[in-house]
């Protein structure tokens, strides 16, 4: 463990680039061949935005770094947050309690807040907006959103008092839970809803892809299931039932240009449809 936290502490960017270009290469061929959706599509066309958003996001936190690094060295400096104030433990345990607190915070929290504040789901709703969900789909996200869920993690950084290297590890994992979960593959049922008890699996995340309500407003989580299970936003519904996109903006033209996609959060404010069908 201490081997892995001090490769973390000083992950060198290039290193940081490789596991995104690795994991998101790795998954796209995954699903070219075990698709959950045989998709008629041509993948690289649908890629195009995605890859766009993800350029935008990775710029936007590689500049932003710096407000990490300062803010974990200042909580390890002062003994500040969560993790510090409990008593002695083992590094493991240390580590696995700074991981699952910052996926709250970093990814449960924000996700919540960005589905309920008006302003907020109308940016978020660029993610929502593929209706072809794979492994690109995962860092689809408006500048603006980057710019909150960096926001969220830096405040989860100070609350729950993280050195760099557990923030820099769970990023990473993050980053290989959300290409993870969102990529078209087809796994046994038994096998996803077993890994849905601890992680969030395809099949799982895939349910809040779907375009209607309340399925939308579910299953927030990217890395560990247990906050939704907690807090009662989980919601299963069977993968044959899915339909992706967001019922109320259903062009899938404009939902495919940059161009459109980036004026998406200054349209007026329209919510999903409540679907007459939940499934326990």
């Amino acid at each position: 463990m201490e081997t892995i936290i001090d490769y973390f502490a000083t992950i060198p960017s290039s290193h940081r680039s490789i596991i995104l270009v690795g994991g998101l290469t790795f998954f796209w061929l995954l699903e070219s061949g075990l698709p959950l959706f045989k998709f008629k599509y041509k993948k690289w066309r649908h890629a195009i935005p995605n890859l766009f958003f993800t350029l935008t996001t990775v710029i936007i936190n590689f500049s932003l770094a710096w407000l990490l690094l300062g803010t974990a060295d200042w909580v390890v400096e002062n003994d500040f947050g969560i993790i510090n104030w409990l008593p002695m433990m083992p590094l493991w345990l240390y580590t696995i309690l700074g991981v699952l607190l910052l996926d709250f915070f970093g990814a449960y929290l924000a996700h919540y807040v960005e589905h309920k504040v008006k302003p907020l789901w109308m940016v978020h709703l660029v993610h929502h907006t593929d209706h072809k969900v794979d492994t690109t789909t995962a860092n689809r996200h408006h500048p603006i959103e980057s710019v909150i869920r960096f926001t969220f993690t830096l405040f989860g950084v100070l609350i729950v008092g993280t050195p760099i290297a557990l923030v820099f590890l769970y990023q990473s994992m993050s980053l290989v839970f959300t290409q993870f979960n969102h990529a078209n593959i087809k796994m046994s049922r038994g096998l996803d809803k077993a890994i849905s008890y601890v992680i969030v699996s395809p099949d799982m995340h895939k349910v809040h892809h779907h375009y209607r309500l309340p399925y939308t407003d579910s299953n927030y989580g990217n890395i560990f299931s247990v906050w939704d299970r907690l807090f009662g936003t989980y919601l299963y519904l069977d993968r044959d039932k899915l339909v992706y996109g967001v019922d109320v903006f259903p062009d899938e033209a404009k939902n495919s240009n940059i161009k459109d996609l980036l004026k998406q959060p200054f349209q007026k404010y329209e919510k999903p449809t409540l679907s007459a069908d939940v499934e326990d």
